[in-house]
């Protein structure tokens, strides 16, 4: 009868140990087939071809990952992520040498305090302006604003960073980040920072974000290891600003915001200013600048289907020698099917339209005409003219 008794008392405990503690495994898989017209290799101009091939991570990023909580009392939380990326095509890993690539933190969490925490983590400047994103319905490989310039989409994620986030305050929300470089002798040094604010209410939604990336390369040039910036490569580097990849920073300003009219019709608009500053060991000498607007508009005439349509225009300030500005103008559809709570099929179309001059790989004195660079899924392949017309369609499962 103690046995019993004791045996119970125990089975209770551990129940309630259970409770105070939870630990989830999830996951994303996304594979489809892929066009895109005249592509090329980063930093050339000619020579470019059309292809059809694999592709993966369109609508949202392949990934598993695990995600956790323990009530420590009081209303505080002890949370964690751990999230890898993966190529769902080949099984490789998303970005190499990397295990948990899209995020690895470590905090605590309370209701009525806000959260701190610690480790590889997404920005404030994009985790606040995500929500009215272009590419919550464009996507980010298709939909993202020309080569991703202006940091909307998921490629960045800062290393050694401590962020703290605040509880929604009458619908507003506050965030800061601050990540060391970790370069002996020169505390600024491959550093990195950010600030964003969200207030949203009802059908409206505003954010406002920004963040400074510096390189840890005294002075410009190569981005070197100790830079806390971190995405699929080199932090920024694309058709759009591969002649400035050398910068001593980079760092972004944005606005975002959205307005849903009905359960059927919503729309979002964003607008960034980006700067590659430049420094004594960059290959340009003045800070190269863009501008870039952006609009998207939703439509879900059935429960099971999702349409969109958005457009952006970017614009470059002259500098470095270039009298014709570089403008880039990009044209997005998608279209959403809901098969089930966790499966859908997808299809997105993009084309875009280059004009003026930037600089080539080469930096100052290279000038080059500005070709077409969709979303940031060509990144590694713009093309090698001022157009580019690419699409996709795919189909994605989430566990």
């Amino acid at each position: 009868m103690k046995k019993t008794l004791l045996a119970s008392t125990l089975g209770l405990v551990a129940l309630g140990a259970q409770a105070q503690s939870s630990v989830t495994l999830y996951g994303i898989v996304d594979t489809g087939i892929g066009y895109q017209s005249s592509g090329t290799s980063l930093g050339k101009t000619s020579g470019g071809a059309s292809s059809v091939k694999m592709v993966q991570g369109v609508w949202a990023g392949s990934r598993f990952g695990f995600k956790g909580s323990e009530d420590l009392g009081g209303g505080t939380r002890a949370i964690f992520q751990l999230e890898e990326g993966y190529n769902s095509s080949t099984g490789a890993e998303s970005t190499s040498g990397l295990m948990f690539s899209r995020g690895a933190y470590v905090g605590l969490a309370n209701q009525n305090y806000g959260s701190l925490t610690a480790g590889r983590q997404y920005a404030p400047y994009y985790s606040l302006l995500a929500p009215y994103s272009p590419t919550t319905w464009l996507t980010g490989a298709y939909g993202a604003h020309p080569g991703d310039l202006d940091s909307m989409d998921t490629i960045y994620r800062i290393n050694n960073a401590l962020i703290y986030t605040s509880p929604n305050l009458a619908g507003f929300t506050f965030s800061g980040m601050y990540a060391l470089g970790g370069v002996a002798g020169s505390t600024g040094a491959g550093q990195s920072w950010s600030l964003a604010a969200n207030y949203i209410h009802g059908p409206v939604g505003l954010a406002v974000g920004f963040e400074r990336l510096n390189n840890s390369t005294n002075g410009g040039g190569a981005w070197g290891a100790n830079s806390t910036a971190s995405s699929n490569g080199e932090p920024g580097v694309s058709g759009i600003t591969n002649g400035y990849q050398t910068a001593a920073a980079q760092q972004r300003f944005a606005v975002t915001g959205g307005y849903t009219f009905n359960s059927q019709w919503d729309i979002s608009a964003s607008y960034s200013n980006v700067q590659y500053v430049a420094g004594a060991g960059s290959k340009f000498l003045d800070t190269a600048i863009w501008n870039t607007g952006g609009v998207v508009l939703h439509y879900k005439p059935l429960t099971t289907l999702d349409l969109a349509a958005g457009y952006s225009y970017t614009r470059a300030a002259k500098a470095n020698g270039v009298t014709s500005a570089a403008s880039y103008q990009q044209y997005n559809l998608s279209q959403y099917v809901t098969l089930s709570k966790r499966t859908g099929i997808y299809f997105v179309e993009a084309y875009q339209r280059a004009g003026g001059q930037t600089l080539g790989t080469n930096g100052a004195g290279d000038i080059i005409n500005a070709t077409a660079d969709i979303g940031d899924g060509q990144n590694s392949a713009p093309s090698s003219s001022r157009s580019q017309v690419a699409g996709a369609v795919g189909i994605i499962h989430r566990f």
